[in-house]
């Protein structure tokens, strides 16, 4: 498979950021150099400099850490806010962080008032985290969560919609949906799923955990009550780095998970003070902010839907199989669906990943979406085609192992 870069290589050439992408930029990142690290969308991956970056926070920290907590931080973390805000396309003080995505969407929900026979409206593509809070939260209050069957594969932003739209009653009081769905990569239309729910006098909860440094992204044209984002995966911020953004007037008042000091002192208050904790991932995100630009931005993000359009075209063909949703509907992870109809197990699951790492040292994702196994790829600024080589004879070998090993790959 062979994909022509020259053009991108050349703008990012002219703007003064990294010539070329690919196994040319892997010592900036702490990587092992042998291994095919194909699944950046799994926890993302810190550069070192931004690495560097955290440790400077928590040197400055431990010089004074009174000084540092009771008068520093609430500023540091302001000033951190306002480029990360300018980024997603929100204002500062409606943005607030968090430690991940599942946190923010926890904080969310628990503030709600919900009651017996309320319904909790997501869809099958849910991560699943993401719906134990929901379950959580639907067991404590008895309203009901349901999911919206989406399928496999995904064939158009209308298929989405309609499904959702089928869903909706005058039970649903909160309406949960992926920006990107993060088992099956697929992109979904939330402006207008946000249109449909605010026609209906409906909250929405965007669950962006994939979004920021993914696509590009304007929190406040798509108009969600609440969107949940983390930095540490796409934009390649430190772990333990996420945000949540609220609608100008959010209703009801969301409030973090640790009540503390500044209870009642306003929603950035209130989340940039719940007691001690190592805040250095937060205030290193302007400068992985910054580290993104200069790898590429806009043209990174572009090249890496690209790459990963073409890996995922020419893997489907060579497995025999198709793609999880129409390509449009990818970014920088893309499914392929697995041939042969493996059973969709937490055991085959591992079976097949592990054989993956046995075989050729493939460091990638297998996922089940609506019942079928899915090979998750992602493409990051560090990969090129040739960590891709082999990829589908190694699953195929994998896949045969499994369908003549009887019993065991089933149980």
């Amino acid at each position: 498979m062979a994909l022509d870069l020259s053009q991108h290589e050349a703008a990012a050439e002219r703007s003064g950021s990294f010539a070329a992408w690919g196994r040319a930029l892997r010592p900036l990142w702490g990587l092992d150099p042998d291994t095919h690290y194909i699944n950046h969308g799994a926890f993302g991956a810190t550069p070192r400099e931004i690495g560097e970056e955290q440790t400077r926070w928590r040197v400055a920290m431990e010089r004074n850490p009174a000084r540092f907590f009771m008068t520093d931080l609430p500023r540091l973390l302001r000033e951190a806010a306002a480029p990360l805000a300018a980024f997603v396309g929100t204002k500062p003080d409606r943005l607030a962080f968090v430690e991940n995505a599942t946190s923010g969407i926890s904080a969310v929900v628990r503030s709600l008032d919900l009651a017996p026979g309320d319904e909790i409206l997501t869809t099958d593509h849910i991560y699943n985290a993401a719906r134990n809070t929901l379950r959580f939260v639907a067991d404590r209050t008895g309203a009901r969560l349901v999911e919206a069957p989406l399928g496999m594969p995904v064939r158009d932003d209308d298929h989405v919609v309609g499904t959702v739209k089928a869903a909706l009653n005058a039970r649903t009081k909160l309406l949960v949906i992926d920006h990107v769905a993060s088992a099956s990569a697929v992109r979904l239309p939330v402006e207008q799923l946000v249109a449909l729910g605010r026609e209906r006098g409906i909250p929405v909860l965007i669950d962006g955990a994939h979004a920021p440094g993914l696509l590009d992204l304007d929190i406040d044209a798509i108009g969600a009550d609440w969107y949940v984002g983390n930095c540490h995966k796409w934009l390649c911020a430190p772990k333990g780095a996420a945000f949540l953004a609220v609608a100008e007037r959010p209703t009801p008042v969301v409030h973090p998970l640790a009540i503390s000091h500044a209870y009642g002192q306003g929603f950035t208050a209130e989340f940039d003070k719940v007691g001690t904790r190592d805040p250095s991932s937060w205030l290193s995100v302007p400068a992985a902010i910054r580290f993104h630009e200069r790898v590429g931005g806009k043209r990174l993000r572009q090249r890496n839907r690209e790459l990963a359009a073409t890996i995922a075209a020419g893997s489907a063909r060579e497995l025999g199989t198709a793609l999880g949703a129409a390509p449009q509907l990818f970014d920088a992870m893309a499914t392929i669906r697995l041939p042969g109809n493996p059973p969709a197990t937490r055991d085959e699951v591992t079976r097949i990943h592990d054989q993956l790492w046995d075989s050729g040292r493939f460091e990638t994702a297998i996922t089940s979406v609506a019942g079928a196994l899915y090979l998750r790829i992602s493409v990051q600024a560090y990969n090129d085609l040739d960590d891709f080589s082999g990829l589908s004879d190694a699953l195929l070998a994998a896949l045969h192992d499994g369908a003549g090993a009887g019993p065991k790959a089933s149980r």
